[in-house]
């Protein structure tokens, strides 16, 4: 039950995310930083992606996907296009990973060690899910603020 609506706030803001990227007047403004902006909007997406893919890619729908976090942040240009078919892709790794997550799976730890400890499968999966929307939201503030 708690997977579900987990799933259910996982697609609603990665389609939201898509919806921010699509919505850049100008595609060349995602990849700018100015004064106190330390990561362009372009980037934050790509490292939303990263993200999912490494935790819930990786530990529950049993991908083979190999991050590398360091170009999250050091990639740019990636056509808007290319980001939003990653998008559409991560929508799907997350809902098969979400898909078969029993509620005795929720009460044992997640697959993955993420801070130097284990953590529980809910904490770890709420964690990922205001994590996805912290940065939407700067994404969010990105777009408003630098495409005029």
């Amino acid at each position: 039950m708690l997977a579900e609506a987990l799933k259910s706030i996982f697609v609603r803001d990665l389609q939201k995310l898509k919806q921010e990227i699509a919505s850049y007047k100008n595609e060349e403004v995602m990849w700018l930083i100015e004064e106190s902006i330390s990561n362009s909007a372009g980037n934050l997406c790509l490292h939303l992606i990263g993200n999912l893919n490494a935790y819930i890619g990786v530990g529950l729908a049993k991908t083979a996907y190999i991050r590398n976090r360091e170009l999250e942040f050091s990639l740019k240009n990636i056509p808007r296009a290319t980001l939003i078919e990653r998008i559409k892709e991560t929508i799907i790794v997350v809902e098969n990973g979400l898909d078969n997550l029993s509620d005795e799976q929720m009460k044992g730890n997640f697959p993955i060690v993420i801070w130097e400890k284990e953590s529980g499968m809910m904490f770890t999966l709420i964690h990922l899910t205001t994590h996805l929307n912290y940065h939407l939201g700067q994404i969010n503030y990105h777009r408003r603020l630098l495409d005029k």
